[in-house]
């Protein structure tokens, strides 16, 4: 499981919040400012942030802003106990995940931040998924991706080697080559793993 993130410079707030979440056995790191998180902040960095608005320094919205800036897409659910609607409808507006307000439900909030744990390492694990897709893609000759294509659209190894002006025996080598390099055993399985179907 990645990490919470429990951003707010009232120390006994931060301390009974980490403390809640590790009841809870949610890994969780405690930051007193909004300054001292983004200096840690990299763009790897995983899980969810659950911020305080008001805060002495960088308040919670200017450190999500900053963020929003550097491409974070980490969740962000925001803590306050001077909320109101502007303040949450922009938030919301420019991606928070969610907006609580103190006082809270202790469960309802553990719910929350679990909901977009999973969220980001789903987020997370389809990215790494696509990533290592195009590499495979990448090691494919000009050849390899025109055979691999006619072998998506249906087409049998006559047929590709027609089209191609290529023998057939030509045609079954770059056809193992393509499946040997994106990690398929059959046509179906090219397909599904192209289209992102599971």
């Amino acid at each position: 499981m990645t990490t919470l993130h429990i951003v707010d410079d009232d120390e006994a707030i931060r301390d009974a919040l980490c403390w809640l979440f590790q009841s809870r056995n949610v890994p969780v790191a405690g930051w007193p400012s909004a300054e001292a998180f983004l200096e840690a902040w990299r763009p790897d960095t995983a899980g969810c942030l659950l911020l305080d608005i008001r805060m002495e320094g960088m308040s919670g919205l200017e450190l999500f802003d900053r963020l929003l800036a550097r491409g974070s897409r980490m969740p962000v659910i925001f803590l306050t106990g001077h909320g109101d609607v502007p303040i949450a409808v922009g938030a919301l507006k420019k991606g928070a995940r969610d907006f609580v307000e103190k006082p809270f439900n202790d469960n309802e909030l553990v719910d929350r931040v679990i909901d977009a744990l999973a969220a980001d390492a789903e987020q997370r694990e389809r990215e790494a998924g696509q990533a290592g897709l195009a590499a495979r893609l990448a090691t494919l000759t000009q050849r390899e991706r025109q055979v691999m294509e006619l072998v998506v659209a249906g087409r049998l190894n006559k047929i590709i080697a027609d089209e191609l002006g290529i023998s057939m025996r030509t045609v079954e080598v770059h056809r193992s080559h393509v499946f040997e390099k994106m990690r398929v055993k059959t046509a179906v399985e090219l397909t599904r793993l192209l289209s992102g179907a599971p």
